[in-house]
C-alpha cells in the first residue's frame, strides 16, 4: 500500500473541513505529545457520550505525533484499547502518549485520554516507523 502525506487527516489536517484539526504539543526529548480538546454532540455514540471510535482515533493520533521526535512518518501497526469510564460530549479531555521503546522499526507507545486528571481510556499502541514515505507493508 503506498501512504501519501496531504493535510486531510481527520484528527489533525487542517484542511479537512469535517476533521477535528487537533493540534498536538511533541516534548522532542521525552517522545511524548499531548493536545486538548473539547467535542461536541457531533461526536457522540450515545446521547452526550462520546463515540468509542472518535476516542480510539484520538488515542491513534497522540501515539503517532510521540513517535516525531525518532521519524516524521509512521503508521499504526496495533491498537489496543481500554475504555474506562464514558466521556461526556462538551467536556474538555486531554490525550497524551509516550514512547515506552522502539525495536526493529516498531515503536510501542503508550496513549491515554483523560478528563479532569481521570484517565478515561487507554491504549496500547504499535506504531511503524517509516523512513520516507511511499510503500508501506505492515
Amino acid at each position: 500500500m503506498k501512504v501519501e502525506a496531504d493535510q486531510k487527516c481527520f484528527i489533525c489536517g487542517p484542511d479537512n473541513p469535517i476533521g477535528l484539526k487537533v493540534a498536538f504539543r511533541i516534548n522532542d526529548r521525552g517522545n511524548q505529545s499531548e493536545a486538548t480538546i473539547s467535542l461536541s454532540e457531533l461526536y457522540q455514540g450515545w446521547q452526550g457520550v462520546v463515540h468509542g471510535g472518535i476516542i480510539s482515533a484520538l488515542l491513534d493520533e497522540a501515539a503517532i505525533y510521540a513517535c516525531r521526535p525518532v521519524s516524521m512518518h509512521g503508521v499504526t501497526a496495533a491498537l489496543n484499547i481500554r475504555f474506562r469510564q464514558p466521556v461526556s460530549t462538551d467536556t474538555e479531555v486531554c490525550v497524551m502518549a509516550e514512547v515506552i521503546s522502539i525495536k526493529r522499526k516498531i515503536a510501542h507507545v503508550s496513549a491515554r485520554l483523560l478528563c479532569n486528571s481521570e484517565v478515561m481510556a487507554e491504549a496500547e499502541v504499535k506504531v511503524k516507523l517509516l523512513d520516507e514515505i511511499g510503500e508501506v507493508s505492515l
